[in-house]
C-alpha cells in the first residue's frame, strides 16, 4: 500500500511540474518541416528525459548529505508556493530551422526546467530506486503527450493545483524531518513527523493564496 501511494505521488508530482514541457518542444521545433519536427520531438524529448533521469538519481545520492535534505525540503516548499501563485518562468525559446538546433534547444530548456521535478521526485522516492524507475517510466509518456490536457484540466478545476501544491508542501515537510541531522532530534517526538509536514502544507496554501491575491491587482494595472 505504501509503495502504491508513493508511486502515485511521483506521477502526481511529474504531472503538476511538467506542464510546460510540451510547449517547449512545440516552440523549439515549429520552424522545421513536418518530417523533421517528428524527429526533433522524439530525439529532443529522449535527450531531455535521459538527462532528467540522471539528475534525479544524482539528487537521491546528494540528499544523503547532512542538512542537504533539509535545504531540499525548504526549496520544495518554495516550489510549491510558486506553483500555487502561478508564477511562470519566461523562457525565451528560439525556434530553429535545423534539426540539431531544435534538439539542442529542447534538451537545454528542459534541463533548466527540471530542477523543480528533480528535487520533488527525489524527496518522494526516499531512496527507493525501484519506485523511482517505475514512477518515471509511467510518467514520461504522460508528460510528453498529455501536457496540454493536464493544463486544460488544471485551468478548468483550479482546486487540482491547490491540492497538488499542498501535497508538495507535505512532501517538503517529510524531506526536512527525514534529514540525517534533524531526524534524531525529532525521534523522541513521533507526532512531529506528521505535524511538521502538515504545517508545511498549510504554509504553502496560505502563503500561495496571499501572494496570488497580491499578484492579481498588479496584473490588472
Amino acid at each position: 500500500m505504501e509503495f502504491a501511494v508513493a508511486l502515485m505521488s511521483i506521477i502526481t508530482v511529474n504531472l503538476l511540474l511538467s506542464g510546460d514541457n510540451a510547449l517547449v518542444i512545440a516552440l523549439a521545433s515549429r520552424k522545421l518541416p513536418p518530417e523533421q519536427q517528428k524527429k526533433a520531438i522524439f530525439w529532443g524529448g529522449a535527450g531531455a528525459i535521459g538527462l532528467r533521469i540522471i539528475l534525479t538519481f544524482a539528487a537521491i545520492v546528494l540528499l544523503q548529505i547532512p542538512y542537504l535534505q533539509l535545504i531540499g525540503g525548504l526549496a520544495l516548499l518554495w516550489i510549491a508556493v510558486k506553483l500555487l501563485v502561478g508564477e511562470e518562468d519566461n523562457h525565451e525559446l528560439e525556434a530553429n530551422s535545423n534539426l540539431w538546433g531544435a534538439i539542442k534547444t529542447i534538451v537545454v530548456a528542459d534541463l533548466v526546467m527540471s530542477v523543480d521535478n528533480v528535487i520533488a521526485i527525489a524527496g518522494v522516492a526516499k531512496g527507493n530506486v525501484m519506485l523511482l524507475i517505475i514512477g518515471l517510466a509511467i510518467s514520461i509518456p504522460i508528460i510528453i503527450w498529455g501536457s496540454k490536457m493536464i493544463n486544460m484540466l488544471m485551468e478548468r478545476w483550479p482546486i487540482i493545483i491547490t491540492i497538488g501544491a499542498a501535497f508538495l508542501g507535505w512532501t517538503a515537510g517529510e524531506m526536512a524531518t527525514a534529514d540525517k541531522k534533524i531526524a534524531p532530534l525529532l525521534n523522541p517526538y513521533p507526532w512531529t513527523h506528521w505535524v511538521i509536514p502538515l504545517f508545511f502544507a498549510v504554509i504553502v496554501v496560505l502563503l500561495g493564496g496571499l501572494l496570488a491575491g497580491r499578484k492579481q491587482p498588479q496584473a490588472q494595472r
